[in-house]
């Protein structure tokens, strides 16, 4: 056809290497093949549910009372507001890319239709190792909890199959058993995968919201004063443990006061990763155009309202100062005399973390499909289930590998690894919004950002701020994880791209 060698004023009219375009129209068409043709059969409803599923997870029964006590006091809950305000400038760019390339891949789709090949690639490979790391420190925290239950009622694992901790090697059983179980559900069909987030995201929202209305009742106005606790300078470490905005500026962050807000929402970010994962949907959706949007905006609205709920709510319990940075929401219940209710949220945390595993594990399996698809990795990983609709094969593989680094890894570090990754994510998202709407005005919009190029520009400036405000041995690892992609990409990418055969006139087409 006519646009897959270049000669449409839609797309590109020539191999322009490593920066060629893909169109949306052929996008679109390759969804349609019926070897890799996926199953839609989800709602805006299932979407949203989906959104809820992976960001209400360890930020909220974790981070909520570690940020309180060493980074803003009571002002935490405006840190939530600051970082999901961040979100939803992302939110309203993936919003419209997802209802105008509704093709699985997400960030990845949106760059290979507007950015070219070569930052389509960098996207998906940060992608993977975004969603990868993830789901193992998401597992390990699973079975941190369940083991804490299982000791609670007198089962205790061998020390060699309770993972790595306190210096101690081993392997953690109970987090590559979970990575497993949640592979096989991805691989049964969307439908159950998404019934299953349902049950479970059910159990998570109502233990929040027993917390909310629970330790409503509880609060001492007193706990609230100072509401912003005065500022304290930060210490942090020398050389690369510090913040690449200090080695860069000579700024030095604060805990504490104003700025320590902006502080703690670099940090409770993390709290809000995983919305996107709704855009990586889009292909499995029936109506994409209609339902992504809503779903994408939904679920990160729910989220941030919880949020600083239960930040208010907690603050209001415990003074800051007294609060625990382990298990700060089930201890806040001891603290004011109701162990029973600890046990019921920690009981929560642990059934939560499920489903922030699966909907990460499937995140990642569509990015690894789309990047197959379209050659750029092995096209054997692209080949859908006759049966359940699946990409079962990439599903099954990049499962085990998630299960192995879950069984060996420690919560550590990874953790700005995958804070990093969503963040470069969000900077190459909202570029490409600018970038499609001057190369392709023509396109339908189901939904479109408001105030074109302004909110994009907004979201790059504020995504680079966060980025800043990372260690700077974070930056190092993950410049290495990208040389690594880099390589591969010349290696083998490039040269079996799909559309780089179209172009060529090569026909080497499956």
């Amino acid at each position: 056809m006519s646009t897959e060698h270049g000669s449409t004023s839609h797309g590109t009219r020539r191999d322009r290497g490593m920066f060629r375009t893909k169109t949306v129209e052929q996008s679109i068409r390759d969804t349609e093949e019926p070897e890799h043709e996926l199953k839609k059969s989800l709602s805006a409803l299932d979407l949203t549910v989906f959104g809820v599923g992976v960001v209400i997870g360890t930020g909220i029964f974790v981070l909520t009372g570690k940020i309180a006590k060493q980074q803003a006091g009571p002002s935490v809950a405006v840190a939530f507001v600051v970082a999901g305000a961040v979100c939803a400038l992302a939110a309203l760019c993936y919003a419209e890319f997802a209802s105008t390339v509704p093709v699985a891949g997400s960030a990845y789709t949106f760059a290979y239709a507007s950015l070219g090949e070569l930052p389509a690639w960098i996207i998906g490979w940060d992608l993977i190792l975004e969603l990868a790391l993830g789901c193992a420190v998401v597992a390990v925290g699973w079975s941190g909890y369940l083991r804490s239950l299982l000791d609670t009622a007198g089962l205790h694992l061998p020390e060699a199959l309770a993972g790595t901790h306190d210096g101690r090697f081993g392997f953690d059983l109970l987090a590559c058993l979970l990575v497993v179980a949640v592979t096989a559900v991805l691989v049964l069909g969307m439908k159950l995968s998404s019934r299953v987030t349902a049950v479970i995201v059910g159990i998570k929202v109502t233990v929040v919201l027993l917390v909310i209305v629970a330790g409503s009742l509880f609060i001492t106005a007193a706990n609230y004063r100072p509401f912003i606790p005065p500022a304290l300078p930060t210490a942090h470490g020398g050389g690369l443990t510090a913040p690449l905005s200090q080695l860069m500026f000579g700024f030095t962050p604060s805990h504490f006061g104003v700025m320590g807000i902006f502080a703690a929402a670099a940090v409770v970010f993390f709290a809000f990763i995983g919305f996107d994962i709704v855009a990586t949907a889009a292909e499995e959706t029936r109506n994409p155009q209609r339902d992504v949007p809503r779903g994408i905006l939904g679920s990160l609205a729910i989220c941030t309202l919880l949020y600083v709920a239960v930040s208010i709510v907690v603050t209001g319990m415990v003074k800051y100062t007294e609060l625990t940075t382990d298990a700060p929401l089930a201890d806040a219940f001891k603290a004011v005399g109701h162990p029973f209710y600890a046990g019921v949220i920690s009981f929560g945390a642990a059934i939560g973390l499920t489903s922030v595993c699966m909907i990460l594990l499937l995140g990642q399996s569509r990015v690894f499909f789309a990047m197959s698809r379209d050659g750029l990795l092995p096209q054997f990983f692209s080949r859908v289930h006759p049966r359940f609709g699946t990409p079962y094969r990439s599903t099954v593989a990049l499962g085990l590998v998630v299960a192995v680094v879950a069984g060996f890894t420690s919560i550590n570090e990874l953790a700005e690894l995958v804070n990093i990754g969503t963040l470069f994510a969000f900077v190459v998202v909202a570029v490409g919004v600018v970038l499609l709407r001057r190369s392709r005005p023509d396109l339908p919009r189901a939904f479109r950002t408001p105030l074109v190029p302004l909110i994009p520009a907004v979201s790059v400036l504020a995504s680079l701020w966060l980025m800043l405000n990372l260690p700077a041995e974070t930056w190092l690892r993950f410049a290495v994880w990208m040389v690594l992609g880099f390589g591969i990409y010349f290696v083998y990418g490039r040269a079996h791209s799909r559309l780089g055969s179209r172009l060529r006139g090569t026909g080497r087409i499956r």
